[in-house]
């Protein structure tokens, strides 16, 4: 059985038990969240939503919170002496899939 989850702006396949990173959350770690399921399949039997599935639940637990590794923005205008160097790490959240319902 897997689903396929929507959570930042982004969908995510997931299974029982499998570890994924998503954007931020507002939440604790240990704490649980729902996220919105999308499409639900069961042995072949495919449920689709619209957007979301009716009464499909994805239990969720928070195991972690972190920085991902960090890219380099360079911005110059060439024969100007113009240099800009920045650097970004983006926070995630790591999620362990408890449960899928349908």
């Amino acid at each position: 059985m897997f689903a396929i989850v929507q959570t930042g702006g982004k969908q995510y396949k997931v299974s029982e038990n499998d570890v994924i990173s998503v954007e931020k959350l507002a939440a604790n770690v240990g704490d649980k969240v729902n996220l919105e399921v999308l499409l639900v399949s069961d042995n072949g039997k495919v449920v689709a939503g619209n957007p979301v599935v009716k009464g499909a639940v994805c239990e969720a637990e928070v195991v972690s919170h972190g920085k991902g590794d960090k890219i380099v923005v360079f911005k110059y205008k060439p024969k100007k002496n113009e240099r800009k160097k920045q650097g970004h790490r983006q926070p995630f959240t790591q999620l362990k899939i408890l449960s899928i319902k349908k």
